[in-house]
């Protein structure tokens, strides 16, 4: 008896685990066009939008769950106004500082930014209470992604850092800076159902 108790209490967590992953990813998305896709690459025009973002230290992982926290807690109340804002997706990372021709997610220095919902503007979001936190609008502007799913390695995303510059090489795109990662989902939803991306700005 006890066992088939275990049993539905795994079941009932694994149900739960399949359904919130993609649940709680159904929230506001940056706005782009597909310009062109060819299987899971795409050359997409961004809207204008408004990203908060901190700056930090450390190897990956750490860092966009520090930075995380730290953007986390604006948008749920900690700034001057004491207001809320929308969560949105995807987490987005990106080194700071990347040596030249290289493709490394060893990086000591990241960048992690969230998008802010687009009823806001710049006049109408509340000061960070946090110095670290910075509030910065992004030009329109077009990037190649590569989309994947399951699990998001250091090791991962360097092999399709390396796809997405392959496929620009081989199909005459000009791309440049360092690739920008993208997570839509929370960190325990089962990996065959996470949304991730490897993006570069691209003049094409």
């Amino acid at each position: 008896m006890l066992i088939w108790i275990a049993g539905a209490a795994v079941l009932v967590v694994a149900g739960a685990a399949i359904a919130a992953g993609p649940i709680m990813s159904r929230v506001e998305q940056p706005k782009y066009d597909i310009v062109s896709r060819d299987g899971d690459f795409e050359i997409r025009a961004y809207a204008p939008m408004i990203i908060a973002q901190a700056e930090v230290q450390g190897a990956r992982r750490p860092a966009i769950e520090e930075g995380f926290r730290i953007i986390a807690g604006y948008i749920f109340g900690a700034n001057q106004g004491r207001m809320k804002i929308a969560m949105t997706a995807p987490v987005q990372q990106q080194a700071a500082a990347l040596p030249a021709a290289e493709d490394k997610t060893g990086s000591d220095r990241w960048s992690v930014s969230f998008v802010m919902p687009s009823s806001w503007s710049l006049e109408t979001l509340p000061p960070p209470a946090d110095g670290r936190i910075k509030l910065t609008q992004v030009p329109a502007q077009r990037m190649l992604a590569l989309t994947f799913s399951g699990a998001y390695s250091d090791g991962i995303l360097a092999e399709k850092t390396r796809e997405l510059r392959d496929y620009a090489q081989r199909n005459g795109l000009a791309v440049s800076g360092a690739p920008l990662l993208a997570f839509y989902n929370p960190p325990w939803t089962l990996p065959m159902l996470r949304r991730n991306e490897v993006m570069l700005a691209c003049s094409c």
